[in-house]
């Protein structure tokens, strides 16, 4: 605690200082439902400081209850995993435990808030890697233990399908379809409220963001071609290059690239298992027939194949989503979809983004026609997309506003289903009676 500087004050004045009057919190509401239901008469917004440690990112951040993100701190550790080729558990393990201290430090003073101030500390609870979570929640445990504040666990992918109703200005409302891709998930969901989601596709294998990582590994690109600085992200830059010379005919290449198949075709699943290995299998071939390293241009015809057999594997199950919401989803009395999230690291892949849109438009009379237009694409601004703790902060708000926290006694949970997030709703306890509440 000492390292976080972290004043402790008695609990009864914790929550009574900086009284100031609520600006956006009740007109948010009003606007859409599916905001935190905040008694309107607050005497100022509600603040979390929200922790994260799911993967290789460290976060901390602070979010008002009025859709301010007051900080958000990310502590990278790209550095060290690009050594390994991706991310190592161990390491990753060790640089949150030096890092979490000092995210959380800056996350105040960035947002120019003391601890007396925060109403609630958030935590990544899960999914993850388990090691890694431990990091975030026990911090956000002895936090909050220490300065009497009540503790919320967060499901990483809740986090992430809500964050557009953070970061838009007219969100998407309830029910809304949900494509989560990331380096560890890829699921698309019919998101019907906060806590109720319906997994419509999964993967049995490899994610999205794997795959690219993989792919990205076997062409042996340095991260540092993208901004974001991870395998993924060096891939997507590298494919969308100028060729310093014209592009080669696929069909001409050594061997011949015919494009990598899509798989189960038809099918609400998801695979990316296949994918990775005709990459690996088409490299080693490379190497095999020509006898010395593959060009740069040859290179970037494979990275291109790859990106339009991953991007298209995921246009298939939109559109195969949005058959099923048309012909069996949709219930009597159900409204219009509003709209396609879509978050996670991949999310902010430009490719992705330009292929759901013009999806959309082809799809808007056979699949939507009730809409006066296509349906409308959500995507976070990317740094939102990528680990984050601002996210974690807007999730725990809905049940903060609700007088529901965690014991100090909750543990990381490495699974944890979307499916199963009402029936956890239950595994909580009132934090009435600590001044957080009105009426308590």
């Amino acid at each position: 605690m000492n390292a976080l500087a972290i004043r402790a004050i008695p609990k009864p004045t914790a929550l009574r200082v900086h009284r100031q009057a609520i600006r956006n919190t009740s007109s948010s509401a009003s606007r859409c439902p599916s905001l935190p239901a905040y008694p309107a008469d607050l005497a100022r917004p509600r603040l979390i400081l929200a922790l994260e440690s799911s993967a290789d990112d460290t976060g901390a951040a602070i979010v008002s209850s009025d859709r301010r993100i007051l900080s958000n701190v990310v502590i990278r550790q790209d550095k060290v995993h690009e050594t390994f080729g991706g991310i190592h558990p161990l390491e990753a393990l060790k640089g949150h435990a030096r890092n979490m201290p000092r995210a959380v430090r800056r996350a105040l003073d960035e947002a120019s808030v003391g601890i007396e101030e925060v109403d609630a500390v958030a935590v990544t609870r899960g999914p993850g890697m388990h090691g890694c979570l431990m990091v975030c929640v026990n911090a956000g445990k002895g936090i909050a233990a220490a300065t009497g504040k009540p503790v919320i666990g967060v499901n990483h992918m809740q986090a992430h399908a809500l964050t557009p109703l953070l970061t838009f200005p007219e969100p998407p409302t309830f029910p809304f379809l949900t494509l989560l891709c990331s380096g560890g998930h890829t699921l698309l969901l019919l998101a019907r409220s906060v806590t109720s989601y319906k997994i419509l596709a999964t993967t049995q294998d490899d994610s999205i963001g794997n795959a690219y990582d993989d792919a990205s590994k076997h062409l042996a690109l340095p991260w540092s071609l993208h901004p974001s600085r991870s395998p993924g992200g060096a891939l997507e830059a590298f494919a969308a290059q100028s060729p310093t010379e014209p592009a080669p005919d696929p069909s001409t290449l050594t061997p011949a690239l015919e494009g990598f198949p899509l798989a189960l075709r038809g099918k609400m699943e998801f695979s990316y298992a296949g994918l990775k290995s005709a990459v690996q299998r088409y490299m080693l071939r490379a190497r095999a027939e020509v006898g010395m390293p593959m060009g740069e241009e040859q290179k970037r015809e494979v990275a291109r194949a790859f990106q339009r057999a991953a991007v298209g594997q995921v246009e298939e199950k939109v559109r195969l989503a949005l058959q099923w919401w048309k012909t069996e989803g949709r219930r009597p009395g159900d409204p219009e979809l509003g709209g396609l999230v879509v978050s996670g690291g991949v999310a902010s892949n430009t490719y992705l983004r330009e292929r759901l849109a013009l999806l959309m438009t082809k799809l808007h009379r056979p699949l939507t026609p009730t809409l006066p237009e296509p349906l409308k694409l959500f995507f976070p601004p990317p740094s939102l997309c990528t680990d984050n703790a601002a996210m974690i902060a807007w999730a725990a708000h809905y049940r903060l506003a609700l007088g529901r926290s965690d014991p100090y006694e909750i543990e990381a949970k490495a699974k944890w289903s979307l499916e199963d997030l009402e029936r956890d709703a239950g595994d909580v306890q009132s934090v009435k009676g600590q001044g957080l509440i009105d009426g308590s």
